[in-house]
């Protein structure tokens, strides 16, 4: 009988200890997330140069490429409550509507963060500008940057320039200028049209330009490698 009992209350202790490990293993894994969450957010665009604006995509994206994502730590919840009312994103991107390309993914950023206009090609047209300028003018954001993507089939498309259906077409003219000075060269004509239509952005919108006079916004040009995960400043 003795050791009947005695067997009991080292079987309870033994389980009393794993649930006090459990829940010190638990506690630890959530501070943990939390100070992953609270490290990988961002400073509120007015404390952030557009230098460090540039950083924040550029540690986001080494992050993903070696998935090691940390915006998955945010709460959710609180972050759509306080981005309800307002947003306050660090920097703009202009992408390609490549299904492949999800711009706040790869650069491990959450709601709120990224400002994005997409369109296939990643090129300027009045709506983007207007678009990107709103981003600059009221929302404050502190870098641009205009992202291609390898293996783009926009360029490719405008690089055949066959026969296509509907409106498709209209997209080539304007990636005219940089598949006629990539020779034939597709991961060139990607990275040319990536820069030209940064060029272009800085030259055709005043607000934009008198920004990067200012030194409030830097603009940049850059490839996203679907296959790698890495983005590139060109």
């Amino acid at each position: 009988m003795q050791a009947l009992e005695s067997t009991s209350t080292h079987l309870g202790k033994r389980r009393f200890l794993r649930g006090v490990l459990s829940a010190t293993a638990a506690a630890i894994a959530i501070q943990s997330g939390l100070k992953m969450a609270s490290a990988s957010k961002p400073d509120s665009p007015v404390n952030l140069t557009p230098d460090g604006a540039l950083q924040q995509l550029r540690d986001g994206n080494q992050r993903f490429a070696a998935n090691q994502l940390t915006s998955i730590h945010h709460d959710l919840v609180l972050l759509k409550e306080r981005t309800a009312d307002k947003q306050e994103p660090f920097a703009a991107v202009l992408a390609c509507a490549d299904s492949r390309v999800p711009v706040e993914l790869i650069f491990d950023q959450t709601i709120g963060h990224i400002f994005v206009t997409r369109v296939a090609g990643n090129m300027v047209t009045p709506e983007i500008i207007a678009s990107l300028e709103y981003g600059v003018a009221v929302l404050g954001v502190r870098a641009l940057l205009v992202l291609g993507h390898t293996n783009c089939g926009a360029v490719k498309a405008a690089m055949k320039a066959e026969p296509v259906p509907g409106q498709i077409s209209v997209l080539y003219k304007h990636l005219q200028a940089a598949v006629g000075q990539s020779g034939g060269d597709v991961g060139k004509a990607i990275a040319l049209n990536a820069t030209h239509q940064a060029q272009l952005l800085q030259s055709a919108s005043t607000v934009i330009r008198d920004a990067l006079g200012t030194g409030k916004l830097r603009v940049d040009a850059a490839v996203y490698d679907v296959a790698t995960g890495k983005v590139t400043v060109v």
